[in-house]
């Protein structure tokens, strides 16, 4: 199946499909020296009226640009991180299902597959799901406590997370880079989680899919949620593709 082609409008103008794009962004921090976590971008799509999911799946509003943007941004970065809630919702699996794009990995230097990253103040882990049933998946566990894994095909690691103890989602990212040699890492939500990042400024880019939909009412949560910030966060426009009536937008998140 040929790739969905865009139309680049920002930062300059021509047709080019998701994994031309994606292979042409730095998505790295500028300083050259070695940086205290991971270079951090979100990737989310949303209806014109700003809901997150319509009847509790994203997927109900994405399109096949979206999803190959998607698909290109996690072939792209080291980890990605899911929160527990969401890796329930959507049912997640294998991060990079696809063979062809493992290879590519493999011949850019890097792992076969991301590094899935999730962390539950609960302790609670979405054990049914398929990601956990796959032997080829690598999985990193931020908990209070040590999950009972029992009859879990993937390698998972468990690192405390103690918020009362001063274990923040801050030094949960320098795990990341520290212990796993983690340097872009990608966030696909839930709301919950984004918003979390978003109050401790560990977000640096933000990928946002407005889909030429409505959702009405309160069918959906919005892109992030929790405690508002205290100012408001200035984003930037770097990119910019149009594909039909769906706009691909990239923002650079003011720290």
């Amino acid at each position: 199946m040929a790739e969905p082609t865009f139309m680049q409008l920002v930062p300059a103008s021509g047709p080019t499909t998701a994994r031309e794009t994606v292979d042409t962004l730095a998505l790295r921090h500028p300083d050259p020296d070695p940086p205290p976590r991971p270079y951090t971008i979100a990737n989310f799509v949303a209806s014109a009226d700003g809901r997150a999911a319509f009847a509790g799946r994203s997927g109900t509003l994405s399109d096949p640009g979206d999803r190959a943007l998607f698909h290109a941004l996690r072939e792209r970065v080291d980890a990605v991180i899911v929160g527990t809630g969401t890796l329930r919702k959507e049912r997640y699996g294998r991060v990079i299902p696809d063979a062809e794009r493992r290879r590519r990995r493999l011949a850019a230097g890097r792992a076969a597959e991301p590094l899935a990253v999730t962390a539950t103040r609960s302790g609670e882990l979405p054990l049914e799901i398929p990601l956990f049933a796959s032997a080829g998946s690598r999985v990193v566990v931020f908990a209070p406590a040590v999950p009972d894994l029992h009859g879990v095909a993937a390698a998972v690691e468990h690192v405390p997370l103690n918020p009362a103890a001063g274990t923040s989602l801050a030094s949960a990212m320098a795990v990341l880079s520290h212990d796993h040699g983690v340097q872009t890492l990608l966030c696909e939500g839930g709301p919950t989680l984004f918003g979390a990042l978003l109050h401790a400024g560990l977000i640096d880019e933000l990928f946002l899919t407005l889909a030429p939909r409505l959702a009405g009412g309160d069918s959906g949560p919005p892109v992030t949620t929790g405690p508002p910030l205290p100012e408001l966060a200035e984003l930037r426009l770097v990119g910019l593709l149009r594909r039909g009536d769906t706009l691909y937008l990239r923002y650079a998140v003011s720290s």
